[in-house]
Parts: structure tokens; sequence; C-alpha cells
């Protein structure tokens, strides 16, 4: 039987249909990706689903690497996610504005350009928004400068911005809002300050912040990483600043608790509160430059009115904090503006001076926080300050301000009824390992009666029997 020639026509188009490739984008990172496309058709867009104006984004493949550069028109970077398998520039001030989230992958590349004042590149969320940057250890989030190829030493600073999270905790200083440090006080989304000390600005887990401190013009630089009347249902842990031009961490009032933390080859300060904050930070590492920074730890109360309530009462349990070395005539801590704080189980070492409280003529002061059990210094270990190996004493490492003489030698006698200590506990400086190996010397601790803190007995940030938690961490890598 002879078969019609329509029919067989129709039987051939099937069996080419059938054995023709699907075409289309098969690039997996792209916004138009078809994961039933098996042939390429060069139609790959990586930027089908860009943000609105007043909002940019421009992404583009080089080098095989996805690149979406972002530039803030005003209005924010609204809902987004960022993709673990692409880099990310920010062009300029990049805010999260009230009411947006950003999502940030584990294994994110988020890069911010050079320039300084209106040219200073930085992330801001703003208040009323969120981010939710969780990496890992393996893979964690790295905000860094555009220039950084994988190769910039630990001593470039000052080449981006960084990252500023605001909130709407209480401060201190009237009238009860302000601008962030900076950030030119015509920024409106800059505020920050409020009535809920439980705000929540989301989460920060295992960021890494690098070579950032901008200035923006008289002396007003940008801390690596800075927050603004943040709230207590934040969530931040395992955080690393590193090579800041100014401070590695500042807190401007609020309630934000941090945990596993490290800050190294700073400018100026490692650790800087002021405003009021009233957190918590537990496990913390702090390791100066040689060559470069200032103290350890500047801590101030208020500032407009300086005595304002609510006071700058923090609570540090088990940091390590490595100086620059004796004879660089740099101090650990100094305690000014009427700040308190409380420092528990912790390990100071290799720095000039010690630890210095304020005292002023009249009015409220940091001493006077330490009359009233607002500032203390409890079972901590102290070794290489002042003089090298165990010579310090209480009259080396604790002074007073602008304080008489018997109001030193009391703030001194407290030394010992605290419960410190001088004593070895076995971290090696160069290269750096933070794990004590003397145990002995650093099982003085006294367990901590609040419940957001881990109970355990050791000082300093490491477990003496223990492994390091900061290997993830650029200082350790």
């Amino acid at each position: 039987m002879k078969i019609p020639l329509v029919f067989s026509v129709i039987i051939s188009l099937i069996a080419v249909s059938s054995c023709r490739k699907k075409q289309g984008c098969t690039d997996p990172d792209a916004d138009n990706y078809n994961p039933e496309a098996k042939i390429d058709d060069g139609s790959c867009d990586y930027c089908v689903n860009c943000l609105p104006d007043p909002y940019t984004q421009t992404c583009a493949v080089v080098n095989g690497d996805t690149i979406c550069e972002l530039t803030d028109m005003s209005g924010g970077i609204g809902n987004y996610t960022m993709l673990g398998t692409r880099t990310y520039v920010l062009n300029g001030l990049v805010f999260v504005n009230h009411g947006q989230t950003l999502t940030i992958q584990p294994g994110t590349v988020i890069k911010g350009k050079s320039g300084q004042g209106e040219n200073a590149s930085a992330l801001i969320v703003a208040r009323g928004g969120k981010i939710f940057a969780q990496g890992t250890a393996t893979n964690p989030i790295i905000f860094t400068s555009e220039s950084d190829n994988g190769s910039l030493p630990n001593t470039a600073r000052g080449l981006w911005g960084g990252l500023i999270i605001l909130g709407n905790a209480t401060l201190n200083s009237s009238p009860g809002e302000s601008i962030i440090e900076g950030i030119p006080t015509s920024e409106t989304r800059a505020l920050y300050g409020g009535s809920d000390d439980t705000d929540n600005s989301g989460t920060i887990e295992y960021v890494s912040i690098r070579h950032g401190g901008t200035d923006i013009g008289a002396g007003n630089e940008i801390n690596g990483f800075t927050l603004g009347g943040v709230g207590s249902g934040t969530t931040i842990n395992h955080v690393e600043v590193i090579a800041n031009a100014d401070d590695g961490i500042e807190f401007f009032g609020g309630t934000a608790n941090m945990k596993n933390v490290v800050v190294s080859y700073c400018g100026d300060d490692a650790i800087d509160y002021d405003e009021g904050w009233r957190g918590n930070v537990q496990f913390g590492l702090v390791y100066q430059d040689p060559n470069d920074g200032d103290r350890i730890g500047e801590h101030d109360g208020g500032t407009t009115p300086e005595d304002g309530a609510p006071y700058a009462i923090p609570t540090f349990y088990n940091m390590t904090y490595i100086g620059r070395g004796i004879g660089a005539g740099k101090r650990l801590i100094t305690m000014r503006d009427n700040a308190g704080g409380h420092y528990h189980n912790s390990i100071f070492m290799n720095q000039e001076k010690g630890i210095d409280i304020e005292k002023l003529a009249s009015g409220e002061d940091s001493y006077n926080r330490y009359v009233n059990n607002d500032l203390s210094f409890a079972n901590n270990v102290f070794f290489d300050v002042v003089v090298a190996g165990t010579a310090a004493t209480a009259a080396d490492l604790f002074k007073v301000s602008g304080g008489s003489a018997s109001e030193e030698t009391t703030f001194q006698a407290d030394f010992l009824t605290w419960g410190n200590s001088v004593a070895d506990p076995g971290i090696v400086y160069t290269p750096l390992n933070p794990v004590p190996s003397n145990s002995a010397n650093v099982s003085g601790g006294v367990a901590p009666t609040d419940a957001w803190f881990t109970n355990v007995t050791y000082q300093g940030a490491f477990d003496p029997s223990g492994s390091n938690w900061a290997s993830w961490a650029k200082l350790f890598n």
C-alpha cells in the first residue's frame, strides 16, 4: 500500500521536530535561564528584572563572573536578594530603605567603589529596613573594595566605606535621633534612634568587612561596621572587620548584642561606643597592627548632654585584646564622658598603657559610674601590659584621668578585689595563635548570670582546650 504524499510529509516533520534540541539560555546565573534548553542561543540576559527607577542595577559577565553594579537614586534597594554566584559593586551610598528587605546569600562578594566625600560608597540599612546576611564558616559573605583581587595586604585601608545598620532603639542624646557618622547630614535616611529597644534590623552572620573607612570630609570617616540605635532583636554573630581606616566597630546608642567578633589592623580604635549603648558582647578578638591604631577600646557615654539617660553600661565577656606592643605608647581602654561598662573573664595583652577612667571636676563622669557599680573589670588576665612579663601591678594597670591620688588608689585597690590577675596565657603574637596554651592561667573565670551569655568559665575568647573559632576570618587566611 502506498502512503499518501501529504501524510508522508507530516510524519517526516514530526520526526525532525522530535530530534531537534530546544534552544534558549543555558546559564543558571542568568535571569532568563531556561532549564529545558539544550543549546544556548545567546539570549541570556543578566538584567531581565532590573529594579525600576529611581534605582538602577546593571549586570554584565566579565571573565566568566557575573558582576552587578548598584546605584541608589533615593528609591532604596527594594526587596532584593544578592546571589552567592555573583559579585555586587556599590556605586555610591546604597540604602535599604524603610520597609525593604535585603537578603544576601552565603558566598556573596559585595565591593565598594573608591571615592571620598559625596562619592563615598557604603551599604546602609535605614531605620525600618532589614538585612539578612547569613554566610557560613566555609562560605562567608565578604564586603570589600572594588580593587580587592584577593591579594590586598592587611594594611590597605580606606578604599571604600563600610556597612552601616540603623535602628529605632533609644539614644541618650538630644533630641533622641541623630544622623549617623560618616554620611552627609543632608541624607535623611541616615537618621537613627527611637524608642524601641527590642527593634529588629535582621541577621548578620559570618560576614567579613575589609579595607574600608573612606573619609567623607573633615575627618569624618566611615567605620568598618557601624550600628546606630540598633535594637536587641537584631542577631549578630561571627563578624570580622579588618583593615579599616577608622574604628573597627562602633555602637551609637541602642541595645545591639554580638558574639564571636574579630577586629584587626584598624587605623584608629578597635571597639568604640557612644550615646548610651547598653548591649552585650561575648567572644571577641582584637589584634592591632604593630605599626598603626590607637586604643583598643574607646568607650564614651554621652554627647549632648554628656550625662543624658540612659547611661552607657554594656557588658563584655570573654574578650581577647592584643595591642601594638610596649613602646607604641597606646592604651588598652579609655572610659570617659560618663561611660560605664563591665569586662569579665577577658585577656588583655601587649599594650604600653592599661585602663583609665575619667574624673571631672563636677557632674556625672566615668569615675561616678565606678563608684555606683556601673563600671568594673572582674576576673580578667593581664600580660605584657605596661611592663613585659608578670611585673605589672594595679598601679600600672588602672588609672584615673583627672582624679586625685586617693581616688586613683581606691580604683586600683579593686584590681584584686575583682579577681584580676597578671599571668601568661600562652598566646602567640606572631604568627598569631589566639588559643591559650597555659590553661591553668586562664581558668579563673566566673560564669555569667545573664542567660544571653554562653555559660563558660575560661578567660579570653577561646577555649584553651578547643580550637580557633575565628579560623574562617581573613586574619587567619
